[in-house]
């Protein structure tokens, strides 16, 4: 795999990415054919996983490379971090409060933003969407970063970030395509919605590797910005759905395992 990527324009990388993370969102949604509902332990302890690999992937692959690339351009080693790691939180709170969404597992009374008359699903999809959105951004931006020949950014560890991100994307294909159905929806269509969370993701790759590309300058920035809006996404919203249903333990522990996953990913292969 790393042969065939070290071959393709970063842009190109950015985009095989982007879809395998994709992909893999397409495949744990594909459960609903088989299921009508998950296991509520099962549920969270999935989700528990995937905000694991979240933070892990927040330091390991974003945050720690910003500061040595930082060092590596002539910033204080800790301003870079900070300002973009507070600016990716700020942009997906705002957001937040921009656009009407829906969190899984809640009614649709619960939905928050401005106000609207939108159905269900749609709220859903765009609160998915508004949280995939880093996910995508993260990969694109290792990906362009590991192309600027700066020593601190890898292309193996860019590789390990998408590799956990595809990871975790499958409990989260699960989390929104099998209560969907549960709930009455089709099939299909649940399928569709669970996937479609998801599409962003290859298009908010390109956007970040094009970015750091073009402006080098931004890398330090572009990698933090990310970090922040990743962790926004795992304490605004992951933790908080596994926390619903008494599971809470089995969550907290599910999350320290991809945790230590996905740490192993990135040090193994960066």
């Amino acid at each position: 795999m790393m042969t065939w990527l070290k071959e393709l324009d970063p842009i190109y990388q950015a985009l095989a990415a982007g879809l395998f993370t994709w992909g893999l969102t397409a495949v744990g949604a594909a459960l609903v054919f088989g299921l009508v509902r998950v296991n509520r332990k099962l549920l969270d302890a999935m989700l528990g996983f995937a905000g694991g690999v979240m933070l892990a992937a927040s330091y390991w692959s974003l945050l720690a490379p910003s500061i040595a690339v930082s060092e590596e351009q002539g910033w204080p080693s800790w301003f870079p971090a900070a300002i973009g790691f507070l600016a990716g939180g700020a942009c997906l709170w705002g957001l937040d409060q921009l656009l009407p969404h829906l969190h899984r597992g809640l009614p649709t009374e619960s939905a928050e933003g401005p106000r609207t008359a939108w159905q269900r699903s749609v709220l859903l999809i765009i609160a998915i969407t508004l949280h995939n959105i880093p996910e995508g951004l993260a990969v694109g931006v290792a990906l362009g970063s590991a192309a600027s020949g700066l020593e601190s950014a890898s292309l193996g560890s860019a590789t390990a970030l998408a590799i956990g991100i595809g990871v975790q994307n499958m409990p989260e294909g699960v989390a929104v395509a099998v209560p969907l159905r549960g709930e009455g929806m089709s099939r299909i269509k649940a399928w569709m919605i669970g996937q479609a969370s998801a599409l962003v993701e290859p298009v908010a790759a390109v956007v970040g590797a094009a970015v750091v590309m073009f402006a080098a300058p931004v890398l330090p920035f572009a990698l933090s910005f990310a970090a922040g809006a990743m962790v926004y996404v795992v304490v605004e919203e992951l933790i908080p759905e596994t926390q619903q249903q008494g599971n809470d333990d089995l969550a907290t522990l599910c999350l320290m395992l991809g945790f230590t996953v996905m740490m192993i990913l990135d040090v193994s292969l960066g």
